[in-house]
């Protein structure tokens, strides 16, 4: 029986800088569950810590009853990892990498069941150095596989891969989710938070800042509906529409938050109007993950 993943007050400092700041967190056992967060939110260092890769100062994370700080080694053998960055033996084939992975564990899925489940059948006797980028990261993927996992981590799985081989990864990963498995991914991709997560947690300076469905998120927290104009319209400080509840200024558009999208889309256009203003290119939406990500992140760019 699959069990749920609890993080009980983790702390991780890095000299004066602080990771991970008490951080608890229970992750629910089968389905996809996200971590997003801006560069250097602490996203790579809470994986670590729930892989047992690192130890935590202070904290515990169990596993159903397994104390995972207490003993790494026993979840490492329940657990599979894919890293941010996977590092192989150029020199070896597909298959002699994925044999070299197996003889880590004293149980372990075929070869040949992997290859052809992450359809590097045609690259089963090719060299590493020779794989496209896409087919490095399911190879990547199929490593992380070799123990027959009930828990994958995928730290960031589709950074720097085309919108094709994109795709076809979050394919593979609603496969292991369609298995009975637990799949735990970071990722600042919120097209892809959306399409795969059944629950997220939005993460900044170490701390949660939101958990639970996506859509459930974006109803609560952000109601309403959003204007869009060009951010060449020049909407006077202060100004206040009927309903508007926020107002964005951004370089790519402003954007008017409205609880009532008639009523503001009537004031606006009576404003606009009077003022000679051009509305040329405006857009309503409802509210995005991305929308409640900036909103409770900031808009600024942190590297």
């Amino acid at each position: 029986m699959a069990s749920q993943i609890r993080l009980e007050h983790l702390t991780k400092r890095y000299g004066a800088v602080t990771a991970v700041d008490d951080l608890s967190l229970t992750i629910p056992a089968l389905g996809v569950f996200g971590l997003l967060g801006p560069n250097g939110a602490g996203k790579t260092t809470t994986l670590e810590i729930v892989e047992g890769l690192r130890t935590p100062d202070q904290g515990q994370v169990w596993f159903g009853d397994l104390d995972v700080v207490r003993h790494p080694h026993r979840a490492k053998a329940l657990f599979g990892v894919q890293l941010q960055t996977s590092s192989f033996f150029e020199l070896l084939t597909v298959s002699e990498t994925l044999e070299l992975f197996s003889s880590f564990y004293p149980k372990h899925i075929a070869t040949a069941d992997l290859v052809r489940r992450f359809d590097l059948t045609e690259k089963a006797t090719a060299q590493v150095k020779t794989l496209s980028g896409g087919q490095r990261q399911r190879l990547a993927l199929a490593a992380a596989m070799v123990n027959d996992p009930e828990v994958v981590f995928l730290d960031e799985p589709s950074a720097g891969l085309d919108p094709q081989a994109r795709r076809h990864l979050w394919d593979m990963i609603a496969g292991l989710k369609a298995e009975g498995r637990t799949v735990i991914l970071t990722t600042h991709y919120m097209e892809e938070a959306e399409t795969l997560c059944d629950q997220l947690a939005i993460i900044d300076h170490g701390t949660i800042l939101a958990v639970g469905r996506p859509q459930d998120l974006i109803r609560e927290r952000l109601p309403g509906s959003l204007i869009e104009l060009a951010p060449s319209v020049a909407l006077p400080d202060g100004i206040r529409f009927a309903a508007m509840t926020a107002l964005d200024r951004g370089e790519e558009a402003v954007v008017i938050h409205s609880s009532d999208l008639s009523k503001t889309l009537v004031d606006l256009v009576a404003w606009a109007g009077g003022a000679s203003v051009d509305l040329a290119g405006i857009r309503t939406r409802g509210s995005s993950l991305e929308d409640l990500f900036l909103s409770l992140t900031g808009r600024s760019l942190r590297e």
